[in-house]
């Protein structure tokens, strides 16, 4: 019995981890420099963080080995689909090493339910490293103004109206 009473308890813990994001998200009291390295997009131009200046720019850092990682990809694109064109810029950066093509990683996103995501890799890993991200799904935030003013660690559902709400207090805040 106590084993079933375990695996239960386990299992609610799951689920409700990752449905809200609030809870693991850490805003900094002043904003940081966003790093100068580049990321490329899946056109091949390059970007900086701090290049989207303007929009409140949700930078999720994944892999493809990564389980939460791929269990968000779809809510993210529900989460990209609701807040375009409403000044919050969603930036998914993968390493560029996972990837032998642009082709093969739009159908890796399409098949795990993100086909409408602008995705970015992150060259070597220098932002990831600048930013001292070492493990997956891991989110920064950065302001208008293109500096830092946070983060979030792990997964969250992105596209419930919750964390959607959360993501529009925390522009409206912080720029």
């Amino acid at each position: 019995m106590l084993k079933l009473v375990l695996k239960a308890a386990f299992i609610l813990f799951l689920l409700a981890a990752p449905a809200y994001a609030k809870d693991s998200v850490n805003i900094y009291d002043k904003p940081r420099p966003a790093p100068a390295h580049k990321i490329i997009h899946e056109s091949g131009k390059n970007y900086r963080l701090s290049d989207f200046k303007g929009d409140f720019v949700v930078a999720v850092f994944w892999s493809r080995d990564c389980g939460p990682c791929l269990a968000e990809l779809k809510s993210l694109n529900g989460f990209y689909k609701a807040v375009k064109g409403n000044g919050i810029k969603l930036l998914l950066i993968s390493p560029n090493e996972e990837w032998a093509t642009v082709a093969e990683q739009k159908r890796f996103l399409k098949r795990y339910g993100a086909p409408d995501v602008d995705f970015y890799v992150d060259e070597n890993g220098a932002v990831a490293s600048d930013l001292g991200i070492f493990t997956s799904p891991h989110t920064v935030l950065i302001n208008k103004n293109g500096e830092e003013i946070g983060r979030i660690r792990g997964s969250a559902k992105w596209d419930s109206d919750d964390v959607i709400e959360y993501i529009y207090q925390l522009k409206a805040k912080y720029g």
